[in-house]
């Protein structure tokens, strides 16, 4: 277990060395790395759905297309959010709420969220809001620019946008739980697939967009 943890902590440092790389860079390489990592969920959220409906295709191709159609919206709202500023701060967002959530939820452990997931709980559900705040706080203290000026707005931001990640984090165990596998792929060392990683990111950018439009 300490090992597998090891494992996902230096997985998440090399994330957000390469997440802050690339938003840093241009909007292409963003928006190139974007594309690529969209492109292996969709591949490893097929595989998850084939091993469910064996034998109903068409609802497994339908399942496909729409969930296709709906990374070409995350795209989309991920072109349509890029500030450097703002596409980090999302991100931070997204990363920090999924590290609160397995840290506290690992260190209180406490009763289950939900039977979605057995291993998510309630103290790993609060740790997602908090450590989701940790960006905010950092950039307020770091930042004058007057737009930051409203920490209300800021805070309830992240809330948000925990919030759409875990649901999106439950969202996808579901099917995996349905095909009864652990993880969506092999590729990241102590996560499982690419999707296991970004399933929260996924869902919280477009929710985002409408939130800094909304809130802020």
């Amino acid at each position: 277990m300490k090992n597998d943890f090891n494992k996902r902590i230096l997985t998440s440092a090399i994330l957000v060395g390469l997440v802050v790389f690339f938003v840093f860079l241009n909007l292409y390489t963003f928006m190139g790395t974007l594309f690529v990592i969209s492109l292996i969920s969709w591949l490893e959220f097929t595989k998850v759905i084939k091993k469910i409906y064996t034998k109903n295709y068409s609802f497994r191709d339908l399942i496909s297309v729409l969930s296709f159609i709906y990374l070409l919206i995350f795209l989309y709202m991920s072109y349509i959010l890029y500030t450097i500023e703002f596409a980090f701060l999302v991100m931070s967002i997204c990363i920090f709420s999924d590290i609160g959530g397995y840290v506290i939820g690992k260190i209180f452990g406490g009763k289950k969220l939900t039977k979605i997931s057995p291993n998510k709980t309630i103290s790993g559900c609060i740790g997602s809001f908090i450590f989701a705040v940790f960006p905010i706080l950092f950039i307020i203290l770091f930042n004058n620019d007057q737009v930051y000026t409203k920490y209300f707005n800021f805070i309830l931001l992240s809330l948000v946008v925990s919030l759409t990640c875990q649901i999106g984090d439950l969202f996808i165990s579901y099917f995996k739980r349905k095909a009864k596998v652990k993880d969506t792929g092999k590729l990241l060392p102590g996560h499982g697939g690419i999707l296991d990683r970004v399933d929260g990111i996924i869902f919280g950018v477009p929710i985002s967009v409408l939130a800094l439009t909304i809130i802020v």
